[in-house]
């Protein structure tokens, strides 16, 4: 209407209807095409691309109004040149150019849906946005106006990043002396999480989340720190105050989570203490409400200057129950990883505030759930939908929550619980919750209807053809997927790597994309606050690259009825793509194909035939037995390990179930009954005593990666060798 007005009645009769045209470009579904914003080494049009026959016609009649539409001066300059004119708003993709992109089927028949292929997974594309760090945990940003994001390290280390891209060479905070963790892939412990205050901006407050050792006691400590008084990109590490410290009695189920809701309350998510099927006390302690362990805990920490450290909210669901801790919010979890507050739709505001978790599971499934106060989510009762412990299960006072989506071990063994997106730049994505697996490195998402309150699942993969051949989109990334992140405007990320350990530099983030709608020109822009930076800094250089060719399909492992022999599984990994990498070190294939963990090959000659000549290749270090009587035992029997091109037997100080699970896992059984000490299959008197003290989180693929003495160091005799009880089928108490 403003520029309307500017015309003369003759003026306006015949180009009103351009102008509005023109105008409503900027809000098409292709206006990132129609303005060439998708390669960053052009300038933004301020006029859409036209096509040639529009262009003349509206040149003929209404030339007058691109004055009125831009700036540009060399489009000004040809304004009375009619071919020079028109091919300078030409675009090379003529299948893009306004009016006739509205005609297209091919371009119209899918708009509002991401871009799906013939089975229904969802493509989408990436940005590598940081490369080069060891165990990536955790990504955040200040809410400050900054724009500014921190990644946090397994290590200890936390490291600013500007809205540049850049690193500073400084970190934003190093802890690593204090930190517990080790090499060791799959060890859960170490830095796990970094908040920061709602009202950071003005009281300089982060919370941090990490595995600590206290006189031999293995501890979850929650501190506080503030920002320094010299440097706004790095923490005061004198000012380290700590909140709350649980005792672990275990390594593994460290939870690892730290959010602010709304509330500006402070939410803590602890894992159920580890081990395995949570054995602590009569019910576990996930579902006792006295203990802080397995549990989502709400505390106050505003106003924490003088006084308590923290204080209890007073709506908190059990602040009048005596037998019951007042920091719980809710019970039932078995090992949360990575939850998430939905900011809720950007117009209407529906779904904010609720709170997304991805609940790792024991044996079976894997979980999501929507965690709300006082509610119990069942663990260790059920797992997923399932029952667990069939006791637990059964009681009729469990009044447990179900999860809104669980899927098996085929599928993943390790939820990584992720976002709703509500971020401005890919309006299609718009309301969908985007997670992943750590182990099979599948990207996923959940669509609820409003209709049924159910959540629709749609996998996701990279994009094929020419989805994702855009300048700076990639289509592959590294499998062990740790963790997911919002920048400060609400756009989603995901943080993996190729080497689950945490000092293994080769974590990388990546930016999710979705080229099948982008946002208008200008409409996504934000105007960071500056930020003094005093530390030297790093530009970031992107290693990773899009891979032209896709895999061909991975076939689906049946199942078999038998256990293979000894030694190592093959590695369930999908087959590399056709094209080698150029980035750092080998890459898996994106999840859409990723091969489910399965058994060997079916029943029949040919797999009799594939298992003999398996049996014929040599052991590989780390390989095991079952001995039983002078023979081999199947599914039972004395532990016998392959180190150093020799058989030898493991000693039951600290022998275990989890470790039990770890050779039965190896020998292709799901389950381990039980653990078995005293010789109890005979003594391997003919054989060394390989390794003593072994201690497993039941996570590791081989017991050379479980804590232990030194190979061939113990302080036992053959009257102690450990043994195991391998099995198909649960068993519970």
């Amino acid at each position: 209407y403003r520029l309307s007005a500017r015309l003369d009645e003759r003026t306006y009769a015949a180009c009103a209807g351009h102008l509005q045209e023109l105008l409503c470009q900027e809000c098409s579904p292709y206006a990132a095409h129609l303005y060439d914003a998708e390669d960053p080494s052009t300038p933004v049009r301020t006029i859409p691309g036209l096509c040639q026959d529009y262009c003349v016609q509206v040149w003929q009649d209404c030339r007058s109004i691109f004055r009125s539409l831009s700036a540009d001066p060399e489009l000004i300059a040809l304004e009375n040149n009619m071919a020079k004119f028109c091919r300078y708003l030409s675009l090379e993709d003529t299948d893009y150019c306004f009016p006739h992109l509205l005609a297209n089927q091919n371009l119209n028949q899918n708009l509002g849906l991401v871009t799906a292929d013939a089975e229904g997974c969802l493509q989408l594309c990436l940005v590598e946005v940081a490369n080069g760090l060891r165990n990536p945990v955790a990504m955040v940003h200040a809410n400050d106006g900054t724009h500014r994001f921190f990644i946090a390290e397994q290590v200890g280390l936390v490291w600013t990043y500007l809205p540049d891209g850049s690193r500073l060479e400084k970190p934003f905070l190093n802890i690593s002396e204090a930190v517990l963790t080790s090499p060791w892939e799959g060890d859960e412990r170490g830095f796990l999480c970094i908040v920061f205050h709602p009202k950071f901006k003005f009281n300089g407050k982060v919370y941090v989340y990490y595995s600590v050792e206290v006189r031999y006691e293995e501890r979850i400590r929650i501190s506080e720190f503030r920002i320094s008084p010299a440097d706004m990109n790095v923490l005061d590490h004198g000012s380290e105050r700590i909140i709350l410290e649980i005792e672990e009695p275990a390594s593994n189920h460290n939870g690892g989570e730290l959010l602010f809701g709304d509330d500006e309350y402070l939410y803590i998510f602890t894992g159920d203490g580890g081990m395995a099927g949570d054995p602590f006390g009569t019910f576990g302690n996930a579902q006792n409400k006295s203990a802080l362990l397995g549990k989502v805990l709400r505390i106050d920490v505003r106003n924490n200057d003088r006084g308590p450290l923290y204080r209890i909210p007073p709506d908190n669901p059990f602040v009048s129950d005596p037998t019951a801790r007042p920091e719980v919010y809710a019970y039932g979890v078995r090992n949360m990883w990575r939850c998430s507050f939905d900011r809720g739709d950007p117009h209407t505001k529906e779904g904010k505030g609720r709170l997304f978790c991805g609940d790792v599971g024991q044996n079976k499934y894997e979980e999501v759930d929507i965690v709300e106060k006082g509610k119990n989510y069942g663990w260790r009762a059920r797992e997923g939908f399932s029952c667990y412990d069939k006791k637990l299960c059964t009681n009729s006072s469990l009044d447990d929550v179900l999860p809104i989506y669980a899927y098996p071990h085929k599928m993943g063994k390790s939820v990584t619980g992720g976002y709703v997106y509500r971020g401005c730049e890919y309006p299609n994505l718009n309301g969908l919750y985007i997670f992943g697996d750590f182990m099979s490195g599948r990207l996923m998402s959940l669509k609820e209807d409003r209709a049924t309150g159910e959540w629709q699942y749609s996998e996701i993969c990279m994009g094929t053809g020419q989805t994702c051949m855009f300048p700076g989109l990639i289509n592959n990334y590294y499998q062990y997927i740790i963790s997911f992140a919002e920048d400060e405007a609400g756009e989603l990320y995901f943080l993996s790597t190729g080497v689950p350990s945490a000092t293994a530099p080769h974590g990388v983030v990546y930016k999710v994309v979705d080229t099948s709608r982008r946002a208008p020109p200008g409409k996504c822009r934000v105007e960071p606050s500056p930020v003094k930076v005093k530390s030297k800094r790093i530009a970031f250089v992107p290693k990773e690259k899009f891979i032209m060719k896709t895999p061909t399909p991975h076939p689906r492992l049946k199942t078999t009825t038998e256990a293979p022999g000894g030694g190592v599984p093959e590695p369930r990994t999908p087959r590399p793509p056709a094209v080698e990498r150029a980035g750092q070190g080998s890459r898996t294939r994106t999840p859409s194909t990723a091969a489910p963990s399965g058994r060997a090959p079916g029943p029949g000659r040919a797999a009799a035939e594939g298992a003999q000549r398996r049996r014929k290749k040599p052991p590989v270090s780390g390989s095991v037995r079952l001995m039983r009587q002078g023979r081999r035992g199947r599914g039972r029997g004395r532990v016998e390990v392959f180190i150093d091109g020799e058989w030898g037997t493991v000693c039951d100080d600290g022998w275990s179930l989890p470790a039990a699970a770890v050779v039965c896992r190896q020998l292709g059984f799901p389950y381990a009954v039980r653990a078995t000490k005293k010789a109890e299959f005979g003594e391997g008197t003919s054989l060394r005593i390989h390794l003593d003290d072994v201690q497993c989180s039941g996570q590791e693929r081989t017991l050379l990666e479980c804590s232990h003495a030194d190979v061939g160091t113990h302080n036992c005799s053959h009257e102690e060798d450990a043994g195991v009880v391998c099995g198909r089928e649960e068993v519970t108490d």
